[in-house]
């Protein structure tokens, strides 16, 4: 794992409900909100299984943990 890129890599993007999300991959709201801004360019490092029953049919996977695709770690 020393060297890993990371999960995926993509732009932050809002859909219709407010959820920020990045490819099939939902993102942690308060994070996001927090520390990045619509269009940052991420690295997505670990997954999980959405705990949202909310919003699992539209994203079973949920991340809390990516940093900007620039950004060395």
């Amino acid at each position: 794992m020393s060297k890993e890129k990371g999960v995926y890599t993509g732009i932050i993007e809002q859909d219709a409900d407010g959820n920020f999300f990045c490819g099939e991959y939902l993102l942690d709201y308060q994070y996001t909100v927090a520390n990045f801004k619509l269009g940052d360019e991420i690295n997505i490092k670990t997954v999980i299984v959405n705990p949202s029953d909310r919003s699992y049919n539209q994203y079973p996977k949920k991340s809390r943990n990516f940093f900007l695709s620039n950004e060395k770690e």
